[in-house]
């Protein structure tokens, strides 16, 4: 099996939120999708080592806030990439509570769906949770973010590739070193590429800066990774 298959299904990307004891939690989700119409009801995935899988079992109810194209990048890493064991992921982050208690986010997203689980179904690793909706609000009309334009453009400003010529090969003995100021570098956690002809705009990162030149305390702007673990990008 080319398990390379599953990333030519189409995603979503969304922050998943519950409540349990008065606490709130929320982590980031690409598995969030319509189930029927009459009666409106989702269902979403969830980790079950995750906090908010204990949340949503507790509770019984989750939002669903749904993230636009211009998302900063450490909100998706507070909470992607960040645990609710060691944090307040809310004590940050403008949101509101729903009509259940769950929270939803007030900004950097286009809207949310509030919902009450009705039924769940045990994924091995995940549990699939169906939940009948109560509530629901557009904020924007933006672009949704889809986990394909995640992986394209918000790690190192990627591009769709296009068609090219059929490379020309080159003996290794004639092959030209990177220039270190052009050298890109990868987060070996989460992925994120550090492009020196982008920068990073979020942290003070100028475009054009080599990474050699960025400041030791630097960390990845999406998990938090220290600059010392980056690798070069082949």
């Amino acid at each position: 099996m080319d398990p390379n298959i599953f990333r030519k299904l189409s995603y979503g990307l969304f922050i998943i939120s519950s409540t349990m004891d008065g606490k709130l939690n929320g982590q980031v989700a690409n598995t969030a999708f319509q189930i029927t119409a009459e009666p409106a009801m989702v269902a979403i995935g969830i980790n079950k080592n995750n906090l908010t899988h204990q949340y949503i079992t507790n509770s019984g109810v989750f939002t669903i806030s749904i993230l636009p194209q211009t998302v900063p990048l450490d909100l998706i890493g507070h909470f992607g990439f960040k645990s609710g064991r060691d944090i307040d992921k809310y004590a940050t982050v403008p949101y509101k509570l729903g009509e259940t208690g769950a929270p939803y986010l007030l900004e950097n997203s286009i809207g949310y769906l509030e919902a009450q689980v009705i039924s769940s179904m045990d994924a091995e690793t995940h549990t699939v949770f169906l939940g009948k909706v109560i509530n629901a609000e557009v904020f924007s009309e933006e672009e949704p973010m889809t986990y394909a334009y995640y992986q394209l453009l918000k790690r190192g400003g990627a591009k769709p590739a296009e068609p090219a010529p059929q490379p020309v090969s080159e003996p290794k003995s004639e092959a030209k070193a990177v220039d270190p100021s052009t050298q890109k570098y990868q987060c070996p956690v989460c992925g994120y590429i550090y492009d020196p002809a982008v920068g990073d705009s979020d942290s003070g990162i100028a475009p054009g800066t080599a990474f050699a030149d960025i400041p030791d305390d630097w960390v990845c702007p999406i998990c938090g990774v220290s600059k010392d673990q980056f690798e070069p990008l082949a």
